[in-house]
This record gives structure tokens, sequence and C-alpha cells, in this order.
């Protein structure tokens, strides 16, 4: 039996060779929105005001819950403002063959 250590591993080669800029990419740019952003993230209260916006992002909306009535209220709107613009065109086009206009 020898006294001599085991030979040292191979180096570890990944699977797919990666060009350098992959293996290593630069540093995001500071751009204006992250200055920005790291500007909000300083100050406690803005911080505190944009995770509050988050959250009141995240809210379910109305016609999330009650997808019926929003579809009813919906379909009210828009045949009332159809209605109001052909009742308009009529009324201007008549407008214009009496000579009002």
């Amino acid at each position: 039996m020898s006294d001599a250590p085991p030979p040292p591993p191979p180096p570890h080669r990944a699977r797919v060779d990666l060009p350098d800029w992959m293996r290593n990419p630069e540093p995001p740019r500071r751009t204006l929105g992250r200055r920005l952003s790291g500007l909000v993230d300083g100050v406690p209260a803005l911080a505190a005001a944009r995770r509050r916006m988050w959250a009141w992002q995240g809210r379910t909306r109305f016609g999330e819950r009650h997808p019926t009535v929003a579809a009813i209220g919906s379909f009210v709107f828009v045949l009332v403002t159809a209605t109001l613009l052909a009742v308009g065109t009529l009324y201007l086009a008549w407008a214009i063959r009496q000579g009002r206009i």
C-alpha cells in the first residue's frame, strides 16, 4: 500500500458551454426607474405607501366579486351611451338639413 494521497478530482465542467457574458453578466444599469425605486425604498414613509398601494391593487374588484351585477350594469351603461350617441347623430343630421347649423 502506498501512503500517497488520491489524485484531485477533475475540475467541474458544466453540461453546456455558456459564453462568458452569460456566465458573468454585467450589473444592471442605473436607469431612472431603478434610481427612483432606490429612493422610494430609502424613505420609510414612501416604502410604506408603496406597500399600501400594492395591497390596494391586489384587492378583489367589484366585478370579480359580483360578476352578474357588473355585467348587467355594463350592459345598461353601453346601451344608454350608444342610444345617446345615435340620437345625437340623428339630431345633428336633422339640424344640418334644416339649416340651423
